[in-house]
């Protein structure tokens, strides 16, 4: 009996903290919350324990990434594109279905960052209300006996629904097949006597129609155009009761979970029934550095002598196109220009297939072969390409790297050999047995170097000085003679930052290290820079030239007086903010621009949480910084929540602008007298409350340009925990669009 009451317990103070979204089935979609801070590791995931697997959705430093994603999710899940920039990792579902009911958990790798969980309850619309009583809302006294019927009664329900549940979220039949056949059958059968009126309508999972029987006969003006001429269903489907639906000429775009629903005349849903279909798609897997890759595509369809053979990438760019008889290299797109060939006589042999050459990493994607004449598609094959890509890592510091590339057969003494970046930039060339530093991009200037005699050794490796994180690229060697390439390579280059600095916001200073034993010229030149290449301090003909530093850290830098003779050339900053969280390079060089030495160190300013309890008269948002800020800037402190940036402060002209306050803050914010000579920019918030609960921002602006910015995370305790205390997260950039 106590296990009984100890349970019912348990329930009813879920019940009572319980956050739910509730929606009905049928819903275009629905949005699950996820605001996450500044400072995340990727990926963020959504899941549901529930499943297996469990993963929802993914976004990855790359995007969304969508390989371990439970088929139900397919095509019905996305994030925001800007969610690395504002922090809003808040999923759409579309279409919610009843088997979608379910605790959902947003999380990431970050130590500090607790999973966020949404509770979504979707409602069927014939559903029994028995269970809503028990979202309670206020706390309630029951007796004991009445606390266990309640459980029961619970328990009961919950497993009558989540079999009702189950049964129906299993009624999804799966297809699977090749993407060169020619055509697939999408299953739809039922036993039911159907009206002679009734309409058949096939819809994919984005509600596009793909077929449409009405009136007695198909309806393909009402099709979407992705799926116009291409289904078919048997002939009087509505008398034995066969739905089902022919599509032609399946690629992997047609990966959906597709609908099947019969209506009276009346409007009435007679019959419904789901069909995921899941089309595979061969892949090919190359090394990057062969001559050549094969795309097959083959068919034993008899071809008409006026088919048109056409290959394109994903990207809609044609990449190769045979037609009357002959290629048609005026038709391709640049990029595969003189690098693609056919067999002869395609169209007679059925053997379509394609060879292109030189293949890199970004040549992977999926490439499309299509044949038709002017009156039809006749054949359609998909296959991806995989390039593989060879990986180099080293620490930021290191003296320097080597990135790789070797030939295997005799090299001509008239090719040239060129390294790329992945921007396009040329970083070392190699022509008529001399370097050319001077075709170099200034970025990598004096910093590469190839082995002696590399055409004969077939050794045509580069030597990479002083990397840093901004050499994190892919670099291409190219071979050519006479503007054909003979040899094309590739190598990814990972450059680690082992060098972390951690400090609080609001600590004083912070000294970001950089020492070296080398033996530097008395006319050497020391320049620190963020990694948007911002100037943080720059020491020059034996002295600090602050007028070079950006606004940002202007009267915040200091470095040791004689840093040339003792070789400590670090770098204190002053008043550390969050927005100072960065990777900073410490570059020394010659009067002659030649750099002598490169190192980096990773500087993490942990945010400032302020915790107050509902009822305190005020808090205080600590922000102090340098003194003697210009008379004419501007001091803003917003707060961010999940629909808005709310102004809560503004000084501007020498004087508060309570007229542009949100009127949430109106007449309860207050900062000090002269805070722009004092450098305390602290905001004082009196009677706060839960509502008040959120991120921080303030910023010092002058002109649009940002001079100083701190974030205080504010936590307003009370009896009742406030949802958007969890959701409200630092969102830097739209502040500024309040002024």
């Amino acid at each position: 009996m106590k296990v009984l009451l100890l349970l019912a317990g348990i329930l009813l103070h879920v019940s009572q903290h319980a956050s739910a979204l509730v929606v009905d089935e049928g819903t275009e979609v629905v949005l699950l919350p996820c605001l996450v801070s500044q400072n995340l590791k990727l990926p963020v995931t959504w899941s549901n324990t529930a499943l297996s697997p469990p993963t929802v959705h993914q976004y990855s430093s790359s995007g969304d990434n969508l390989t371990d994603q439970n088929r139900r999710y397919q095509n019905r899940t996305s994030m925001n594109r800007d969610a690395l920039l504002t922090g809003n990792f808040s999923l759409t579902l579309r279409r919610p279905q009843l088997c979608d009911t379910g605790t959902y958990t947003c999380s990431t790798r970050s130590p500090d960052s607790q999973p966020q969980t949404v509770e979504l309850q979707v409602k069927g619309t014939q559903q029994n209300r028995i269970g809503s009583p028990f979202l309670l809302t206020e706390p309630h006294t029951y007796p004991a006996v009445a606390l266990v019927l309640l459980l029961v009664l619970v328990l009961g329900v919950s497993l009558a629904v989540g079999l009702s549940l189950r049964r129906r979220c299993n009624k999804v039949q799966q297809v699977v097949v090749d993407s060169d056949v020619d055509s697939v059958l999408l299953p739809c059968r039922t036993r039911a006597k159907l009206p002679g009126g009734s309409t058949v309508e096939w819809r994919d999972v984005f509600s596009r129609t793909v077929h449409l029987y009405e009136r007695g006969s198909d309806q393909p003006k009402e099709q979407s155009q992705l799926y116009r001429n291409r289904t078919q269903m048997n002939g009087e489907p509505l008398r034995t009761g066969d739905l089902s639906l022919t599509l032609m000429q399946p690629t992997d775009r047609d990966r959906n979970v597709f609908t099947c629903s019969v209506f009276s005349r009346e409007g009435h849903t007679l019959v419904t029934r789901h069909v995921e279909l899941q089309v595979k798609v061969p892949q090919v897997e190359v090394d990057s550095g062969v001559e050549s890759v094969l795309l097959p595509c083959r068919t034993t369809a008899h071809l008409p002598k006026d088919a048109t053979v056409e290959w394109k990438d994903r990207g809609d760019k044609k990449v190769h196109v045979f037609k009357n008889g002959s290629d048609q290299p005026d038709q391709q797109d640049q990029r595969y220009r003189t690098r693609t060939k056919m067999k002869k006589n395609p169209v007679k042999t059925g053997d379509l297939s394609v060879t292109l050459k030189h293949p890199t990493d970004a040549d992977s994607r999926a490439f499309t072969c299509t044949v038709y004449n002017r009156w039809r598609r006749i054949h359609k094959t998909v296959v991806t390409l995989r390039v593989k890509v060879p990986q180099v890592e080293v620490d930021s510091g290191a003296e320097s790297v080597l990135l790789p590339c070797r030939a295997t057969g005799k090299l001509p003494e008239d090719v040239t050999v060129e390294w790329m970046d992945r921007g396009d930039r040329t970083v070392h060339v190699y022509e008529n047995g001399f370097d050319h530093p001077e075709e170099q991009d200034q970025f990598y200037r004096d910093r590469t170097k190839m082995n002696e005699d590399p055409l004969r050794t077939g050794d045509l490796s580069l030597t990479l000085k002083l990397p840093t994180d901004g050499d994190a690229n892919s670099y291409t060697c190219i071979v050519s003679r006479e503007g054909n390439i003979l040899i094309q390579k590739q190598v990814h280059l990972h450059v680690k930052v082992t060098h972390q600095v951690e400090v609080d916001s609001g600590a004083e200073s912070v000294l970001l290290p950089c020492r070296t034993t080398l033996h530097l010229p008395g006319d050497a030149s020391v320049e620190w820079r963020d990694r948007d290449n911002r100037k943080v301090h720059v020491y020059q003909n034996g002295s600090d030239h602050p007028e070079e530093q950006d606004q940002f850290y202007r009267d915040r830098t200091k470095m040791d007086g004689d840093l040339l003779r003792t070789g400590d050339l670090s770098l204190m900053l002053g008043h550390p903010t969050d927005g100072d969280s960065d990777i900073y390079t410490c570059n020394v060089s010659s009067r002659e621009g030649h750099i002598l030495m490169k190192k980096q160190v990773r500087l993490q300013v942990k945010g400032q949480q302020v915790e107050v309890e509902e009822g305190a008269e005020s808090v205080l948002l600590l922000f102090r910084t340098t003194p003697d800020l210009p008379g004419d800037a501007k001091v803003a402190w917003g707060c961010n929540k999940p629909e808005q940036v709310l102004l809560a402060h503004l000084y501007e002209k020498g004087s508060d602008q309570p007229s542009k306050q949100h009127q949430l803050y109106r007449n309860r914010t207050k900062v000090n007298e002269d805070l722009l000579k004092s450098g305390d920019l602290s905001l004082t918030l009196s009677y706060p409350t839960q509502r008040d609960s959120g991120a921080y921002r303030c910023g010092v602006w002058r002109e649009d340009q940002l001079l100083r910015g701190k974030t205080v995370r504010l936590k307003v305790k009370g009896s009742v925990p406030d949802q958007d205390q969890e959701k409200s997260e630092t969102d830097v950039a739209p502040l500024i669009q309040l002024l």
